[in-house]
């Protein structure tokens, strides 16, 4: 249990620092610095490998599946990776929602900030229910797979902007809170003719938090199909959830650049859907899972880099 409370408390310090240290100001961030966040999000991530090499080659943890300290890091790996390239959709729909709501570059790491936190709960209580249902119902394997296959030729099949836009969680949000239709600075409340009202930026956070539950219910399942270890899956959800915020600002200029991203997505959620469907009958190697989800990401940043370079070759 003490292991589950440092990680916490890690994850609240580390939420603490970039909230007081690294953006304690309201302001538009500058590429530079946001690539540096960037890079810090990632190296603390991938630093955490070696604290969960450690856990386990001590046996600090409850190891029912019996992953060797090695198996331990590939499969925490394996996870982040496919948290992080399943987060491309989020990331385009983020940009969408404040869009829609207006919502100034130097007010969206607040709204993004306090939307982390209800992720962080709200995953743990995905992933505590998904590990149970794991262990304890042996069928559901094929349910969740059968789930991925559909969802990744859903994804291809329609335009994520387009169906989120025009989404009845957009409809339930606004009728359900009086949104007000003015900012007032960045708070996320304000008053109208003596009544409290809602402001944009809280429009924007419900429907970021609401939107993340949607996609948790994909990502949730994917990362089970890696592993039913639930410090490895929720630490692994965790750093790829607390870097998505400077990720944003980093790619918030070149979204569309990266959309062939969309079928490295589909690539990877077929891949885990087949795993899942598959289980009984075929056993993937750890490494294999980790180098098919990073040649299926590298494939997918190729493509759009090459793509991006051809039409400005042809601009000139």
């Amino acid at each position: 249990m003490y292991i589950w409370i440092g990680f916490l408390l890690l994850v609240l310090i580390l939420l603490a620092f970039d909230m007081l240290v690294l953006n304690k100001k309201s302001e538009v961030p500058k590429p530079s610095t946001v690539a540096k966040e960037s890079l810090f999000w990632l190296l603390i991530a991938l630093s955490f490998s070696g604290v969960i090499y450690y856990l386990y080659l001590h046996e600090l943890l409850p190891n029912r599946a019996n992953i060797s300290p090695t198996g331990a890091v590939i499969k925490y790996i394996s996870g982040y990776l496919i948290e992080l390239s399943l987060s491309v959709d989020n990331l385009f729909v983020i940009a969408v929602i404040f869009s829609n709501y207006k919502i100034p570059m130097k007010y969206q790491h607040k709204v993004l900030f306090w939307g982390i936190l209800g992720a962080i709960v709200f995953r743990g209580i995905f992933i505590g229910f998904g590990v149970a249902l794991f262990n304890n119902l042996s069928w559901i394997t094929y349910v969740f797979g059968a789930f991925l296959l559909y969802t990744a030729f859903n994804m291809l099949a329609h335009s994520d902007e387009e169906e989120h836009t025009n989404s009845v969680i957009t409809r339930f949000v606004k009728k359900l809170f009086k949104i007000s239709d003015n900012l007032d600075g960045d708070h996320f409340f304000t008053y109208k003719n003596g009544v409290k009202m809602a402001t944009p930026l809280m429009g924007a956070l419900i429907l970021i938090e609401l939107t993340d539950l949607l996609f948790a219910v994909d990502s949730i399942p994917a990362i089970l199909a890696i592993t039913t270890d639930p410090f490895i899956v929720f630490s692994s959800n965790i750093f790829a959830v607390l870097g998505l915020r400077s990720f944003y600002f980093f790619l918030a200029n070149m979204l569309e650049k990266f959309k062939y991203l969309k079928y490295s997505v589909f690539a990877i959620l077929l891949f885990v859907a087949i795993k899942l469907l598959t289980h009984n009958f075929v056993e993937f190697p750890e490494w294999f899972s980790l180098l098919y989800i990073g040649i299926a990401i590298a494939i997918g940043i190729f493509v759009s880099l090459e793509k991006m370079n051809s039409k400005e070759n042809v601009a000139h």
